[in-house]
């Protein structure tokens, strides 16, 4: 039987994906971040993916990647940051495409937001992606607000979990968030970017009452938790 894929949630939109030698690590605000329950020195992932260059994503990536050696993967302006700061191993790609990699797959996706890195400088378009492991697809939207783009991604995919946000302001609220699941339609949903300051506070389990009413099941993972997925290779 092949491992399970392990999913852990770090707070705010930071997660951990696990399956056999594989630990891939997105957006990794850790440093900063009042509701993580690991410290960023204590994470050893293979890859770091990004989605794009605000603070609370870009995180602790180049200093993660630095000390362990990970490769980093996300779109071209700041994958060109990265190798600026100094980082080596880095793939860059663009919003849309997608790209082979030893774990599985990446696909970058539209997201409506903004794109400036924490000095205000301008590191691209921000996105959400598809990370294919273990032959499993798993959607993590990146800070974005509803967009009809979604629909396409059930006609083109089979998303196994679809990580989204729900805290307003910034991104989708939970409304938004559970139209922009049913647009999606995957079998297990799961909250992020919510109740990591005030002016994000939101109720996940609203969200999961939601997205239950659809078919989809509504997974809340406090930090530190996890979900474990049925791999279907590898």
């Amino acid at each position: 039987m092949p491992d399970n894929i392990t999913i852990q949630f770090h707070g705010h939109s930071c997660f951990a994906i696990e399956h056999g030698s594989f630990r891939l690590l997105i957006d990794p605000f850790i440093t900063g971040n009042p509701v993580a329950t690991v410290e960023a020195d204590a994470l050893d992932p293979t890859h770091i993916i990004l989605t794009h260059g605000h603070g609370d994503h870009l995180g602790d990536a180049v200093d993660i990647a630095r000390r362990t050696g990970a490769q980093v993967i996300t779109t071209f302006e700041l994958a060109n940051y990265l190798k600026e700061e100094g980082l080596d191993d880095v793939l860059d790609m663009g919003v849309g495409g997608g790209r082979s990699v030893d774990f599985g797959h990446v696909k970058f996706t539209i997201a409506h937001h903004g794109g400036a890195g924490p000095d205000g400088r301008y590191l691209g378009a921000p996105a959400g992606v598809i990370v294919t492991i273990g032959g499993r697809e798993i959607y993590h939207a990146g800070d974005t607000a509803l967009t009809l783009d979604m629909k396409l991604l059930a006609e083109m995919h089979a998303i196994a979990v679809a990580i989204v946000p729900i805290g307003d302001n910034y991104t989708m609220g939970v409304r938004d968030a559970i139209k922009a699941i049913e647009f999606v339609r995957p079998g297990v949903a799961i909250p992020m970017h919510y109740n990591t300051f005030e002016l994000i506070e939101a109720d996940p389990e609203k969200f999961s009452e939601g997205v239950r009413a659809l078919g989809v099941d509504g997974v809340v993972l406090d930090p530190g938790e996890s979900y474990r997925l049925e791999a279907t290779e590898g």
